[in-house]
């Protein structure tokens, strides 16, 4: 169920989301009631809302929402929060203050491991990648084309440089031939999990080239819904996505401790 302030959401509001997609989300991974990183998921909707909306959210209010969205639930699942104004219409955009309300919606979460990520590289970069707004129309489009090329989804490389940026809705991490965690420095979503790895120290943030993606050894995705990913495939080379290195990030992401909603 969709909910707006611990009611449910109607069609007419729900329309401004449908006709106009003017907004913002995050998604977060809950587990019996705990989420790693809420801070940051809050931080992220509530810098979001100024920059998309000019407005602030407050931090009480949509703990609260997200408290009477997930009562009596127990168990893991994938809980959303997607920031929009009901009142918002494609004349009306920018012509009027915007009051933006929290949805919030609760999909299941994969159970057990998820088999490696085969990719395909492809040119392109997102529109105010700062931002995760719902604005998500070229990604899945893209996904949806490397799917039907035998891939599992796309990876993202500058038009101009082909330097690797992030996935369709996800970040990209790399592991070295020394075996050191590697971070693309390019223009990207900063995600809550990739955030959280980088915390614990001794990552490198630099650069990749497609040229150079042959000389990692291993390649990981990160976001809130799936942890940390193997890669086994990007375009023509393969990693091993039972790479130590992997697993050790696997094992430092559970260690992240969770904080109660």
């Amino acid at each position: 169920m969709a909910t707006i302030h611990g009611i449910a959401a109607t069609p007419a509001e729900l329309s401004a989301l449908a006709l106009t997609g003017y907004g913002h989300f995050t998604s977060m991974h809950v587990e019996e009631g705990g989420v790693r990183g809420l801070d940051l998921h809050l931080e992220r909707l509530v810098g979001n809302a100024r920059a998309v909306f000019d407005a602030d959210l407050d931090r009480d209010t949509l703990v609260a929402d997200i408290r009477a969205a997930i009562a009596g639930s127990s168990g893991s699942y994938t809980l959303r929060v997607t920031v929009f104004d009901p009142a918002i219409t494609l004349g009306n955009l920018g012509a009027t203050t915007a009051h933006p309300v929290p949805l919030i919606t609760t999909r299941p979460s994969h159970s057990g491991p998820l088999e490696p990520l085969r990719v395909q590289t492809v040119p392109f970069q997102r529109d105010t990648p700062e931002v995760k707004h719902v604005g998500l129309f070229t990604p899945l489009h893209l996904r949806a084309a490397a799917r039907k090329a035998g891939f599992d989804d796309v990876l993202f490389t500058d038009p101009a440089s082909t330097d690797v940026s992030e996935g369709s809705t996800w970040n990209i991490g790399f592991i070295t031939a020394d075996g050191s965690v590697l971070w693309p420095d390019a223009p990207v979503l900063p995600g809550v999990t990739m955030a959280l790895l980088h915390a614990t120290g001794g990552h490198l943030r630099k650069t990749v080239s497609t040229a150079q993606i042959g000389s990692m050894r291993a390649a990981f995705a990160t976001n809130a819904s799936i942890g940390v990913r193997p890669i086994s495939q990007i375009d023509g080379h393969r990693f091993d996505p039972e790479d130590p290195a992997i697993a050790d990030l696997r094992r430092t992401y559970a260690g992240v401790s969770a904080s109660r909603v």
